[in-house]
Formats: structure tokens, sequence, C-alpha cells
């Protein structure tokens, strides 16, 4: 009842076949060189160590919040039950 009906023949080949294009593709035109020195380097180095660095103070300073608020909610837990 719910299985698939497939077809009975399989599908025909397709009647166009693909011809090479008579005209040729244009040429593409190359992009200029860059060069990389190492002043580029140690920017890019510097650049994410920084990062990195903020980006580890916002995670502390999240975790420490959440540890904090975790406190204290359980110190105005127990104040409110006394």
């Amino acid at each position: 009842m719910f299985l698939p009906k497939y077809p009975d023949n399989p599908t025909p080949p397709p009647a166009h076949t693909h011809t090479a294009p008579i005209d040729p593709a244009p040429a593409r035109r190359s992009l200029p060189s860059v060069s990389i020195d190492q002043k580029t380097v140690a920017a890019l180095v510097v650049g994410g160590v920084v990062l990195t660095a903020l980006l580890a103070a916002v995670a502390v300073t999240a975790i420490s919040v959440a540890v904090a608020a975790a406190v204290l909610r359980s110190l105005l837990r127990d104040h409110n039950r006394r």
C-alpha cells in the first residue's frame, strides 16, 4: 500500500549530445601578485594574539558572572526561607 511505485522502463538517454563550443573561452585576467613580508606576518600574528586574549577575557568574565549569580541566588534563596 505504501510502497513506492517505480517506472517499468528506465529513463531513456538524453537526445541532445554535448558539443564543443565554437568560440574559445576568453582568456582570464591574472590577479596582481601580493607580496607578504615579515611585517605583514608579524602584524597578523599580533592581531591574532590580541583577538584571542580578548575572547578569553570575555569568556572568563562570563563564567565569573555566572558563578556569582549562582552564589547570590543560593544566598537569597536561603535568606528567604528563614
